[in-house]
């Protein structure tokens, strides 16, 4: 009998050069072709090769790992893959859910997150914003330790991956200040990420304002499966929701550990399965809840998960 499953989409930093390289199906090759033509560029060649860096442009990124996500998503129905019960995305990764549960289509949502990418770039000068990543200090603790740091600037936690791991966001100077006093606390580790934008902070509300304008105006369906949202654990049943919830997400920690954590409890699914590039979300999902966590990301894995689903 096949498995009760749920599957969950990466978002930034789930890239790398080469990523899908190793697999030569049609499809995967299709749905590229079909997001290059949108945005045209040509997005696999990027993705393969990296020249200039361009993979890790936030209004490149987004695009990339959305096409990639989709393109798995589309071989695992062609493949037969059990279709999952509930869905949610990291970030980004909630476009990718909405997709698949067909309340976006895909050219919309190429087109919405290759915008929400430049929105994002431009409301925050260069080197002004950052985040970093923080391990071994409660939500409470880091709260505090934001609060204590900000001197005026903006500083807050912005992603809760796993009990103990948690990214903050806001201005350079106030996240500089709040990695030291981490520090000073105990934390395990302290590490400055490697971004261009200070996501799911305040610093983010004018591109989340410049945001609803584009949503207000994408053909948005009700999911026919249901989708987690970031900001609020929720799910929406709604169109007006949807569009609201989406814009907030840009602000809005992403509440991950809640979310998956609400999957298990309300869902008993028996299976989470990541449908993207690289084991990020895999990794954090181990730590989280104690079940079987799978990654489609190569040939081999993508083969597991189909037979681990139906036996």
């Amino acid at each position: 009998m096949p498995k009760k499953i749920a599957m969950v989409f990466p978002g930034q930093g789930s890239q790398s050069m080469g990523m899908l390289s190793g697999f030569s199906n049609t499809i995967i090759q299709e749905t590229f072709q079909e997001a290059s033509e949108i945005l045209s560029y040509d997005l696999w060649d990027i993705i393969q090769n990296n020249i200039n860096n361009k993979l890790n442009q936030t209004e490149i990124t987004q695009p990339a790992l959305l096409t990639a996500s989709i393109a798995l998503w589309r071989l695992w129905l062609d493949q037969n893959g059990v279709r999952p019960v509930v869905m949610a995305g990291h970030s980004l990764g909630e476009y990718s859910a909405l997709v698949c549960s067909e309340a976006l289509s895909f050219s919309d949502a190429v087109k919405l997150v290759s915008q929400r990418g430049k929105l994002m770039q431009e409301a925050v000068p260069e080197d002004q914003g950052t985040m970093a990543a923080i391990v071994g200090l409660s939500l409470e603790q880091l709260d505090e330790i934001c609060e204590t740091a900000s001197e005026g600037e903006i500083v807050s936690t912005a992603n809760i991956n796993s009990p103990g791991q948690i990214v903050i966001a806001g201005h350079t100077g106030a996240v500089d200040r709040a990695m030291s006093l981490s520090k000073e606390k105990g934390a395990k580790l302290v590490k400055k990420l490697d971004v261009s934008v200070p996501s799911h902070c305040a610093l983010m509300n004018t591109a989340s304002e410049k945001l609803s304008v584009l949503l207000n105006n994408s053909d948005i369906k009700i999911p026919k499966i249901a989708v987690i949202h970031n900001a609020d654990t929720d799910i929406r049943k709604d169109v007006a929701g949807i569009r609201q919830v989406l814009s907030r997400q840009l602000f809005s920690p992403v509440r991950w550990v809640e979310s998956i954590e609400k999957i298990v409890k309300n869902y008993a699914v028996e299976i989470i399965i990541e449908c993207g590039p690289g084991k990020v979300l895999s990794g954090l999902n181990k730590r989280i809840v104690n079940i079987q966590t799978l990654s489609l990301s190569e040939p081999v894995l993508f083969e597991e998960a189909l037979i681990s689903c139906l036996t």
